[in-house]
């Protein structure tokens, strides 16, 4: 039987992959701390992180994803998750793979409360 962050990720990774970025955004509790990168203060309103996902179907196409949670408990999950997809920027065209890293935090009804990322990326790949 899946848990609760197995079932989070899979719905995160393919509104991700399916270009859904409201459906992203609807993932994460109004009340979310939220980083994108570890060198940028985090996100705390749901309209933040919304503006992050909204974008993605402009700037993202073919992507293909899996995914391991690594460990989690009743607080907290850490899940590895690898990427493959073609990032466009620029009017660029980049063939991208990342590897990352995701600390999330669910609430009682499974919003994410906390998000922070780490991650790899290779263009080219």
């Amino acid at each position: 039987m899946r848990n609760a962050y197995e079932i989070w990720v899979t719905k995160m990774m393919e509104s991700w992959k399916n270009l859904e970025g409201r459906n992203t955004a609807y993932l994460f509790s109004s009340d979310v701390e939220y980083y994108e990168a570890l060198d940028a203060p985090p996100c705390t309103t749901w309209e933040d992180v919304a503006d992050l996902w909204i974008v993605v179907p402009e700037n993202q196409r073919d992507i293909d994803y899996s995914f391991e949670i690594i460990c989690a408990d009743e607080n907290c999950a850490i899940v590895n998750w690898k990427m493959k997809r073609l990032f466009i920027s620029d009017l660029k065209t980049i063939s991208q793979v990342i590897d990352g890293i995701f600390q999330i935090k669910l609430n009682n009804e499974e919003k994410c409360t906390f998000f922070k990322q780490w991650r790899f990326t290779k263009n080219g790949g």
